[in-house]
């Protein structure tokens, strides 16, 4: 975790909902298969807080072994690219012409800025939103909060129902909201491809004086 967010964090750790959230994790990773692995639970938040540009809202990890790595969407290189991921590069190769990224890791997107959150950080193995209801659903709402508050002109684009919830926690007066269904196969036609995100994100940077991502 970067310094920036010690604050924070400190304060989130500190509330009883989390700590409640603390107890079922350990019981969880002690009897269960848990992805990610615990050093990479809160690895999105390595992102430097005053350096954070965009930030994309997903689901919950990827549930299958090998691929959550602490990032939402984002994959390990040696891990095949997940559909999900797969459709977020179809998407922008159609809105901007190609993607950046030769496989399934999104560190190059983080370090230019890009926060990689999931509304629930952590997944028992092969059952897909088990950690649901556990108290995570308040850690990233008090974080969307806090990083609406803190900082100027983000883009927050949020994927899929659960992420499209946070919506009325953003200042759309200093931020700018990019939504649509999510990218997996189930949901991508229903108005994710076509959406344009990557180009609306980086159109918005520019008239903010910000550098634009190179997805």
């Amino acid at each position: 975790m970067h310094e920036s967010w010690k604050p924070f964090l400190k304060s989130e750790f500190d509330k009883p909902y989390f700590k409640e959230l603390a107890n079922f994790l350990h019981s969880e990773y002690e009897t269960k298969t848990i992805f990610p692995r615990k050093e990479l639970v809160f690895r999105a938040f390595a992102t430097d807080l005053n350096e954070v540009k965009v930030v994309i809202l997903g689901q919950d990890p990827y549930h299958t072994p090998g691929a959550a790595e602490g990032l939402a969407f984002s994959v390990p290189n040696s891990q095949p690219i997940p559909p999900s991921l797969i459709n977020i590069y179809k998407e922008i190769d159609s809105d901007i012409g190609s993607h950046a990224n030769p496989r399934g890791s999104l560190v190059n997107w983080q370090k230019q800025g890009v926060l990689l959150l999931n509304t629930v950080l952590t997944v028992e193995a092969h059952k897909p939103k088990s950690h649901a209801g556990k108290g995570w659903e308040v850690f990233t709402t008090a974080t969307i909060e806090y990083l609406n508050k803190t900082r100027p002109h983000l883009v927050f684009i949020l994927w899929g129902r659960d992420a499209r919830n946070k919506k009325s926690l953003i200042d759309t007066s200093k931020h700018l909201i990019l939504e649509s269904a999510h990218p997996s196969p189930l949901s991508a036609y229903a108005g994710f491809f076509g959406s344009k995100p990557f180009s609306k994100c980086n159109l918005f940077l520019k008239e903010h004086g910000l550098d634009e991502i190179v997805w």
